[in-house]
């Protein structure tokens, strides 16, 4: 049981520390309420052209992300129009960046979508995390591009890990898409030790893990349809990238370094992938802002374009994400109940 004495000091902690939280944010404000003022100038006329430019190069952002994943597929020998891999891509997104633990429930997402394309569990399986692994290794690739070009030291041990990661991948499962029985003392020795631990039958699961295995039969990813994948998700970053140039364009005639630009905007996604906060809230916007001003931009403008950058990437992409969800979801519950009717 809990002592008065206790709660109460509990209570006294928690107050202390929302009071700090508090006045540590009026002091911020306070402090940069001059670079906040400015930057509020900045957002009240954007030039239209280049933010209708930003808004098209962010919606050309996402449709590379779907033709990676549709690649993908249709290396797998799945040919799915690309109207439903961009919806997929927009309605998972949105589950991703706004709910707390959304990378699980954008996976589950992604999984179901793409067995009601066609794909086996283990394709789809494949193409989900592989996927992943080539944003994660574009992004890398990017980052490094951009080091090289002002002249910095890229991350060759992550860039080489992420590629030595895809490729490992990829041989071992063209090896065991031409002789999938090679796995099987492996699989029987692992489930039966497994199975000793459960207190099972030595051969409990080698069927359901058989079955899964010949299935990547399907997943032999040609290096014509692996160089369009790479390709789409480089191009994925880069164009991102554009829109947050064109989102500084929209909001200052000065001109900037298209390197040091790219490097912000590297360093503030990379910055991104370390927090549990959905979309990166704060942390992809902070490292952003710090990016831009360490390239020679200044604060109110740099604050300025991630705000604006940010309304389009994050909140307008995910308000068609939602909206795309909600129609996958009717169109899924329609195509259910006909198929619960029957004939007639």
């Amino acid at each position: 049981m809990t002592e008065p004495g206790d709660r109460r000091k509990r209570t006294w902690v928690r107050r202390c520390a929302v009071a700090a939280v508090v006045a540590l944010f009026a002091i911020e404000l306070y402090v940069g309420w001059p670079s906040l003022a400015d930057a509020l100038s900045h957002l009240r006329a954007p030039d239209p052209r280049w933010l209708a430019g930003a808004l098209v190069a962010e919606l050309a952002a996402m449709g590379m992300y779907a033709r990676m994943q549709r690649s993908l597929l249709l290396s797998a020998g799945l040919r799915v129009p690309i109207y439903r891999h961009v919806a997929l891509a927009y309605a998972a997104h949105s589950l991703s960046v706004t709910l707390p633990g959304g990378p699980a429930f954008s996976t589950r997402f992604n999984y179901q979508q793409m067995r009601r394309f066609g794909a086996s569990p283990a394709v789809a399986s494949w193409c989900i995390a592989l996927s992943g692994i080539l944003s994660a290794a574009a992004l890398a690739a990017v980052s490094a591009v951009s080091a090289l070009a002002s002249h910095g030291t890229p991350p060759w041990y992550s860039l080489g890990g992420l590629a030595a990661v895809i490729v490992l991948i990829t041989l071992g499962i063209r090896r065991l898409a031409r002789r999938p029985a090679t796995l099987e003392p492996m699989i029987r020795t692992t489930l039966g030790h497994l199975n000793r631990l459960r207190r099972r039958p030595a051969d409990t699961g080698v069927d359901q893990v058989r079955g899964f295995v010949t299935q990547l039969t399907a997943a032999r990813l040609t290096p014509g349809y692996g160089a369009a994948a790479a390709t789409f998700a480089v191009l994925n970053w880069l164009i991102d990238a554009v829109c947050l140039w064109m989102c500084f364009r929209a909001v200052s005639p000065d001109p900037i370094n298209a390197t040091q630009l790219l490097l912000a905007f590297c360093a503030g996604y990379a910055a991104g992938t370390l927090t549990i906060i959905p979309g990166g809230l704060g942390i992809i916007d902070s490292a952003l802002i710090l990016g831009l001003v360490t390239g020679g931009v200044s604060t109110a403008t740099a604050i300025a374009t991630v705000v604006l950058y940010r309304l389009i990437s994050f909140c307008f992409i995910i308000g068609i994400g939602w909206i795309t969800w909600l129609v996958i979801r009717h169109r899924y519950r329609d195509a259910m109940a006909v198929t619960a009717a029957g004939p007639g």
